[in-house]
């Protein structure tokens, strides 16, 4: 090949690998920007209604006026109680299958389920939440219940984050553990899953996200249409933000009465999940500072 028709070979791959890269950042450009807008529209129309009344007060007048103070509680009892849940069976879960299972059909059974289980819309959770906890274990409708669905959605994201986690963690850190006379679980205690921990965070911070703005499962389990008062224990029905928000949004006494609530719901919503999502990401540098120095 002639010397000039190697460097024009060369230019035409770099046009194009250029031009590639051109067209991905752009895409990723325009997803944030579509995601900008959304939150920012919500935020314009929400942030007026923001006051110290609106969130400490209880829903009045048909929830055309008044607060969301019981939404907010409820959501954040759901949340807890699902993670409550879902955080240490996930991780446990995760653990055994990649630390502990050997690689066989059963593993991959065990695999391929978790992965079928995250792709099942959240309604079936509700239903299913309904049959198993409200109707045969005679919760009822209460924050138990509803926090059990709500785990059982949250559960395949943890195993396979913690799957992941584990995945990453360089193998010659176990063979030394082993070789210097630690046990298998020792080895996984305290070499692996603190060195894993950061990443695993990542699984909290995205089941808490999908747990926080589900509908469906606590539609059946647990969300009350109206609640003036607190639940006094975990077997009590609660409001939920994302509950409230589809109630006067499409079916309360007075919608266009309610505009304005609904669009101060979504941005209260949308807050507890971001500030819910930064603690995890400090837990999770603060957690990544403490590996590297040890």
């Amino acid at each position: 090949m002639a010397f000039g028709e190697k460097t024009s070979n060369n230019k035409s791959k770099a046009f194009r690998q250029g031009a590639a890269f051109l067209v991905f950042r752009l895409l990723s450009f325009s997803v944030v920007a579509i995601l900008l807008i959304i939150l920012g529209f919500i935020m314009v129309q929400g942030i007026s209604v923001i006051s110290w009344e609106f969130l400490t007060e209880s829903p009045k007048e048909g929830m055309t006026e008044g607060g969301i103070f019981p939404a907010i509680v409820g959501t954040l009892c759901l949340v807890l109680g699902s993670m409550i849940f879902a955080f240490p069976i996930g991780i446990m879960s995760g653990i055994y299958i990649n630390e502990y299972a050997k690689d066989s059909w059963f593993k991959r059974f065990i695999k391929l389920m978790t992965n079928n289980l995250a792709g099942i819309p959240s309604i079936v959770f509700g239903l299913f939440g309904m049959a198993l906890f409200v109707n045969q274990f005679g919760f009822g409708d209460s924050i138990l219940a509803g926090s059990l669905t709500l785990g059982l959605l949250a559960l395949p994201v943890v195993i396979r984050t913690t799957e992941e986690a584990l995945k990453a963690i360089d193998n010659s850190f176990r063979i030394g553990s082993l070789a210097l006379g630690a046990t298998k679980w020792q080895t996984t205690s305290r070499v692996v899953l603190p060195m894993a921990f950061p990443n695993i965070i990542t699984g909290l911070i995205l089941s808490i996200g999908r747990v926080s703005g589900e509908t469906a499962p606590i539609l059946f389990t647990v969300a009350a249409y109206f609640l003036p008062k607190l639940p006094g224990s975990i077997f009590d029905q609660v409001m939920a933000l994302p509950y409230h928000l589809y109630v006067i949004s499409t079916s309360g006494t007075n919608i266009e009465a309610s505009r304005t609530m609904a669009y101060g719901t979504a941005f209260v919503l949308i807050m507890i999940v971001l500030l819910v999502n930064l603690l995890a990401n400090w837990l999770r540098r603060y957690f990544g500072k403490k590996v590297k120095m040890n």
